[in-house]
């Protein structure tokens, strides 16, 4: 029953640092007895943990540990590792990542990068309408791709845990301004996996406008109601829009408009950074991205273009202050 507190990819990833544990406790001379690989050790953890440092990234080591942990959870056995310890252990191993395991940044996906691809897509074909409607919505509403796409990893597609047509409701206008609104319903989310939450878009203007590319998909593939929304149609069946399936045609897309790869968080990354740029104040952002924490204001270091207003001489931007900026920068 406990093993059910994680998700099946993350089982499979506490499994693989599990593995590579009892392999190195295997090696060691003379190796180290089944009494004492649970409950672990202090010490033992440590020992673990040196070998992994200057080898690993500091996240890998961190999924190594977990699984280790999660491995004592399952069982009930009690976890007698002094968190303080172990926290600065993980600090040093990050430190000493090796450049090859440290990880590029990802660049964000902007308004523009999707106006220049947006013309080797072929809206009369299923899956290249199913690919630019979910590249769109997931932009504009700052959603992550796996909550719009379906990863066979992590489970096959399932009304219970991927976003269906019938979880998309279209209201003409809400609110005092009566402002059209599309909002999708995500059964399950990394944040909130058994009640799940909302997003929501509205109509852009340009070729990136997500209200005319889920129009054009619906039109050509035409989902049923407990069928994946960006399902499309392959020799008369409907197929779930994979994840690999969709990275691999917009960075197709992207090769011919002479554009670099993307990756599947820059297009969360791109939405925000494009909704902080428009002045949308950051606690609306904050929202929007269904971010419980201050977190994603690592996205405005990313960027000269957002915090440059704020900080001349004199600031352009200082009656918007008050307004647009949280309430812990304003002080």
């Amino acid at each position: 029953m406990l093993s059910k507190t994680w998700s099946l990819s993350t089982r499979r990833t506490y499994g693989a640092g599990l593995l590579v544990f009892h392999v190195w406790c295997d090696l060691r001379e003379p190796p180290v007895p089944e009494s004492q690989r649970a409950p672990v050790s202090m010490s033992l953890l440590l020992e673990f943990l040196s070998s992994c440092a200057g080898a690993y990234s500091g996240s890998t080591a961190k999924n190594y540990v977990y699984g280790v942990r999660a491995w004592h959870t399952t069982h009930a056995i009690p976890w007698r590792v002094d968190e303080i310890h172990l926290s600065a252990a993980l600090t040093a191993i990050e430190k000493m990542t090796p450049p090859t395991s440290r990880r590029p940044k990802r660049p964000p996906v902007t308004v523009e990068y999707i106006e220049k691809i947006a013309p080797y897509f072929d809206l009369s074909s299923p899956f290249d309408a199913a690919v630019f409607a979910a590249l769109t919505t997931t932009f504009w509403s700052l959603a992550r791709l796996g909550e719009f796409t379906v990863n066979p990893d992590k489970g096959p597609f399932s009304p219970a845990t991927h976003v269906t047509r019938s979880g998309v409701s279209a209201e003409g206008s809400v609110g005092r301004l009566g402002l059209p609104v599309t909002t999708f319903f995500l059964p399950t989310t990394k944040t909130a996996p058994v009640h799940g939450e909302r997003v929501q878009w509205s109509r852009q203007q340009g070729p990136s406008d997500p209200q005319a590319a889920l129009e054009a998909h619906l039109a050509v593939n035409s989902p049923g109601s407990d069928d994946h929304l960006f399902a499309w149609r392959s020799k008369g069946r409907l197929k779930p829009l994979e994840r690999a399936a969709f990275l691999r045609r917009v960075n197709q897309a992207a090769k011919k408009a002479g554009l670099s790869r993307m990756q599947g968080h820059s297009l969360r990354i791109g939405g925000v950074l494009e909704f902080l740029l428009r002045g949308i104040p950051f606690d609306v952002v904050k929202a929007l991205g269904r971010w419980a924490s201050d977190a994603f204001t690592l996205y405005l270091r990313e960027s000269a273009a957002i915090l440059a207003p704020y900080i001349q001489d004199t600031p352009i931007l200082e009656p918007f202050v008050r307004i647009a900026m949280p309430s812990r920068v304003r002080r």
